[in-house]
């Protein structure tokens, strides 16, 4: 259904959900998704009441002399981005009417007959011996290589000291990895990090939100790509 009237109180609910977990409203990277929402904002959401919201609009307005060169299809509007069930989010009233509507489906039928104590028992033993198995095995952490580009401010900031003060976030999960000082035109260079993150531990919105609070040497992240290990 995507987003709604950005405008609005409950639009804005929307978006600010909808960025909790997203650093881009598609994709690993800005886009034309991105530059149709902003600008369907007249201003930059209050961040105390849509601090999700906020932060993504500040990210993107970096951006901004860069929106039309961003991928993705500017004919687009806004309004097919977003949720797919947005009229659940907006009103909230209505979901437990359609949780009442599941109740009333039996989806398995009526069985009144009894099962077997016998089949009961050795489905019993089946299953407790498959979770024992299960358990037994050991777990194998899910992780993910990532490529960072981390803007200055300027070609005057240091960007030793940058490289150091990034590499100084320590986290149980996080593997810093090689590194590189790319052009960006007038003279300014990012720097493009690799890193290796368990999935279960490290949250890459939350450490982008961290890197950018070095806010001496540090203008915007971007996640250019990342792979499953």
């Amino acid at each position: 259904m995507g987003f709604t009237d950005l405008l609005t109180d409950a639009g804005l609910g929307v978006l600010d959900s909808w960025m909790t977990t997203r650093s881009y409203v598609v994709g690993y990277s800005p886009s034309q998704a991105d530059v149709a929402t902003f600008k369907a904002l007249s201003s930059a959401p209050d961040a105390s009441k849509y601090p999700h919201a906020a932060r993504w609009y500040k990210h993107i307005a970096s951006f901004e002399e860069e929106f039309p060169t961003l991928p993705g299809d500017a004919s687009k509007p806004y309004t097919v981005y977003g949720p797919d069930v947005a009229e659940v989010t907006l009103n909230p009233a209505k979901a437990p009417a359609a949780e009442e509507e599941e109740d009333d489906v039996d989806l398995f039928g009526s069985d009144e007959e009894e099962e077997d104590p016998e089949a009961v028992r050795i489905r019993e033993e089946r299953l407790a011996a498959y979770k024992e198995k299960k358990a037994a095995k050991p777990k194998v952490a899910a992780k993910s290589v990532v490529t960072m580009d981390i803007k200055p401010w300027d070609d005057e900031t240091d960007m030793e000291a940058l490289e150091k003060a990034v590499r100084g976030i320590e986290k149980d999960g996080l593997v810093w990895g090689k590194s590189k000082l790319v052009p960006v035109g007038f003279g300014i260079k990012k720097l493009q990090i690799n890193l290796v993150v368990e999935d279960e531990k490290i949250s890459l919105q939350e450490l982008e939100e961290q890197i950018a609070e070095l806010e001496d040497y540090v203008q915007s992240t971007d996640i250019a790509a990342m792979q499953k290990l």
